[in-house]
């Protein structure tokens, strides 16, 4: 399983940091996690297959997150060559198909109805549902959002949690128990922290509790200017932490 952070950013513009969106290519499966502003660029400038995504998942309806999903079943319509016959699967929390009907009265109907398979999945938490032969997503409720999301994709051999946006949670940390990466939110620092958000030590402390072998730290606001987020996280996880850039790439495997 490979990692690739597409963009490791927020709402808030800067020139070295889109808004979230994450490629994971496992077996057969080609998952965009979140699909905010300047994915496919992104995509495009590190090389990766944009083309041939299977899966999007959208973790919850705040517009860093997946704003452009329109962007992207456009491009697959009109954007490759040949045109896209593949089926695509756009998942998220429930509400996902309402939101795409109204956007569709914005874009038109090619947005719900584009010249390739299109499968709109609602989901719910704590289940597990099938990405192909050897992949499966789970999910798992966050305090960020009445609906969002945090998803796990397991080939069987390694698990990559994705937190999503999120306050912190002892629930969370033990959904995430033993993973093999865990790529979590950590938007500002502990001198700025909310509710709904981590930061530096509570990501450290989800880290810790939840046993993983690597933490990946992404979705950071300017406001840590120069500071090093996987240095604060340290104080509280002594596991490898990175505080990931746009286009790092991480291979998953077995012990």
């Amino acid at each position: 399983m490979r990692l690739t952070v597409l963009g490791s950013g927020t709402v808030a513009p800067t020139p070295d940091r889109t808004a979230a969106a994450h490629w994971i290519e496992a077996a057969e499966v080609r998952l965009l996690l979140d699909c905010g502003a300047g994915a496919l660029h992104r995509a495009a400038t590190f090389g990766i297959p944009w083309a041939q995504a299977t899966h999007v998942a959208i973790s919850h309806f705040h517009i860093d997150h997946w704003a452009e999903l329109p962007h992207l079943l456009f491009a697959l319509r009109w954007g490759t060559e040949p045109p896209r016959s593949e089926p695509l699967v756009v998942l998220g929390p429930r509400g996902l198909r309402a939101r795409l009907a109204l956007a569709a009265g914005a874009f038109e109907d090619w947005l719900v109805r584009p010249e390739y398979p299109l499968d709109i999945v609602e989901l719910e938490p704590d289940r597990r549902y099938p990405l192909g032969d050897q992949v499966r997503l789970e999910t798992h409720r966050t305090p960020h959002t009445a609906s969002s999301l945090a998803y796990a994709v397991s080939d069987g051999r390694v698990r990559c949690v994705y937190t999503g946006d999120t306050g912190y949670s002892a629930a969370l940390a033990q959904w995430a128990s033993g993973c093999d990466l865990l790529l979590a939110e950590c938007s500002l620092p502990d001198e700025r922290a909310v509710e709904r958000h981590l930061t530096p030590s509570r990501a450290g402390r989800l880290a810790r509790e939840a046993g993983a072998r690597r933490l990946v730290l992404t979705h950071f606001y300017p406001v840590f200017g120069d500071r090093d987020p996987a240095a604060l996280a340290a104080e509280e996880f002594d596991g490898d932490i990175v505080a990931a850039r746009d286009g790092d790439r991480f291979e998953l495997s077995e012990v």
